[in-house]
């Protein structure tokens, strides 16, 4: 497991938000609201959703364990090195981007606290082409996970504001220590530490605990053929 770390304090340095439009890929027509664009005023965060924002499909994408999607001005600036080029918040689709938070070891179940408003993170992100439209690189989402710089949904705890410049302070992580990179670097072949860990977090959304339980009912029939 990655080392939890304590609680600290960062800052938003931008909230973005787009709406579905619709892409020609690969001979089809595609709806993806990755393209997001940072907006100058405070947005009301309710519901599933920040104010503005959409997803271009609600099979996959939003909902209450992925209502807020935040990525780092680190993790860009890395990502601005190893592309060669530089890059305006909101191109990886994210709601947030801040400063100072270390969205590596962020903890699945580790709250968020801004002046207006509670967020709780929840997951990775794993990327789907959508991403790889975005970068305009079809390998783009396997260059992502391998970097293994997720960025993390948050779900809403309290409702409330959000603008740049607000102060976010990142509370104590949970004592089960699972972070977004455990889970985003174990899938899709998770160690059994990872599988038991993983059932046991109860924060965890329920998509992740089932694929878990399927892991280990794998991993048990593997083990029982050897």
């Amino acid at each position: 497991m990655t080392r939890p770390p304590q609680s600290s304090t960062g800052r938003v340095v931008s909230v973005n938000v787009g709406t579905p439009r619709n892409i020609e890929f690969a001979g089809r027509i595609v709806s993806t609201a990755i393209w997001k664009s940072p907006v100058g005023d405070r947005v009301a965060v309710r519901g599933v959703n920040v104010n503005g924002d959409d997803q271009g499909d609600r099979r996959v994408h939003g909902g209450a364990d992925k209502a807020v999607y935040a990525y780092s001005a680190e993790d860009y600036e890395w990502w601005e090195r190893s592309l060669r080029t530089e890059l305006a918040p909101g191109t990886f689709g994210e709601n947030i981007t801040t400063q100072g938070i270390d969205l590596s070891g962020a903890v699945v179940g580790q709250r968020w606290e801004l002046p207006d408003l509670v967020l709780e993170v929840a997951q990775p992100r794993l990327p789907c082409f959508k991403l790889g439209i975005r970068m305009d690189d079809p390998e783009f989402p396997d260059t992502f996970k391998r970097a293994a710089r997720f960025g993390t949904y948050l779900r809403i705890i309290r409702e409330g504001t959000i603008g740049a410049g607000d102060e976010v302070h990142v509370g104590q992580p949970p004592s089960h220590g699972l972070t977004i990179t455990d889970i985003g670097t174990g899938y899709p072949n998770p160690s059994a530490a990872l599988i038991e860990t993983m059932r046991g977090v109860e924060d965890l959304p329920e998509g992740w605990r089932t694929w878990a339980r399927r892991a280990r009912s794998r991993l048990g029939r593997s083990d029982a053929l050897t």
